[in-house]
């Protein structure tokens, strides 16, 4: 039995009240240091942590009902790059006092949403404060049949190189949060404060390798190559713009191309499985079909990354993408 709020002590408190409505059986009602999972049978486990600081990966003005989802989202990314189901999340806080009681019931009832979307529910976690700004971790565990998870290892030159949906809108969305770029649509501020992951992506037999694409696409593809031992031509002309991007005009292609924030889904796949993903490029996913792209295909390792234009000239940008330090 779960004594009254008033009778806890001020943290335990404000962790039931804000996050025993996300918890699922796992986190024991969120009473005890540590969560008890039983993995399905038969499945290997998956696990990732990504975390979000204030004025780094989200604004302060941004909604906090989109926050907490952002953050779910960009870890079930990970998940889905890998072609694993999501069991169950822990959460980490370290939170400004400043920050009001009110944010974190917004904070949670998105995170609710999100939770019946993906079938997924909160294991437990640890609270702490700090003088600095808002930092949000979460570690997210998932399943996949043994031998089945698809990972950044097993590309070959000559395998062709995929993406899903459009790439650039998260990275062009923060432009328009920040006075750059202006967009009626609000398509492109809401793919930066809710990524679309693509959990449910059926990787295996079909992708060679795969990762999430976070980082910016260009470097994103330097990584894949890098992890194989392969070089890698992208086709400028045929990654894939939302027509809000489009709009914004040509002179953003470099920040739609390293800017990040995309959480779409890179995948190599070899030539004989290219040709009928070329003839149906679409795919299922838990929140509904996606369309796939080739972008590029997989060389030798001395023709390095090169990024070509329409007309097969090399495209030349300042740099390739996101550095974390």
């Amino acid at each position: 039995m779960i004594p009254p709020l008033s009778d806890l002590p001020r943290e335990f408190a404000f962790i039931k009240r804000h996050f025993l409505a996300l918890a699922g059986p796992a986190a024991l009602e969120l009473s005890d240091d540590a969560a008890v999972y039983t993995p399905p049978a038969g499945r290997d486990l998956v696990v990732a942590a990504d975390a979000m600081v204030e004025n780094v990966h989200f604004l302060p003005s941004d909604p906090p009902e989109t926050v907490g989802r952002k953050l779910l989202r960009c870890n079930l990314s990970d998940l889905a790059a890998m072609g694993a189901k999501p069991e169950g999340w822990l959460l980490t806080l370290a939170c400004p006092k400043t920050i009001a009681d009110s944010w974190f019931t917004a904070f949670c009832n998105g995170l609710k949403q999100d939770q019946l979307l993906f079938n997924v529910h909160l294991m437990g976690g640890d609270t702490t404060s700090t003088r600095g700004p808002l930092v949000l971790s979460l570690t997210i565990l998932g399943s996949v049949v043994p031998g089945q998870a698809v990972k950044r290892r097993g590309a070959r030159e000559g395998d062709s190189l995929w993406v899903t949906g459009t790439i650039g809108d998260g990275a062009l969305g923060l432009r328009v949060l920040q006075g750059k770029l202006t967009d009626s649509s609000d398509h492109l501020v809401n793919r930066y404060r809710l990524p679309q992951p693509r959990v449910g992506l059926p990787l295996h037999g079909l992708a060679s390798a795969a990762m999430d694409i976070s980082d910016g696409l260009l470097q994103d593809v330097g990584h894949l190559a890098r992890e194989n031992n392969v070089g890698a031509v992208i086709w400028g002309a045929q990654v894939p713009l939302s027509k809000a991007a489009q709009r914004c005009g040509p002179q953003w292609l470099e920040t739609c191309l390293t800017g990040g924030d995309d959480y779409e889904i890179l995948f190599s796949v070899p030539p004989q499985y290219d040709a009928k993903l070329s003839q149906n490029p679409v795919l299922p996913t838990v929140l509904g079909p996606v369309a796939v792209h080739k972008i590029g295909v997989l060389t030798a390792p001395e023709k390095g990354i090169q990024t070509l234009g329409a007309n097969g000239e090399p495209l030349i940008f300042k740099q390739s993408g996101w550095s974390h330090f």
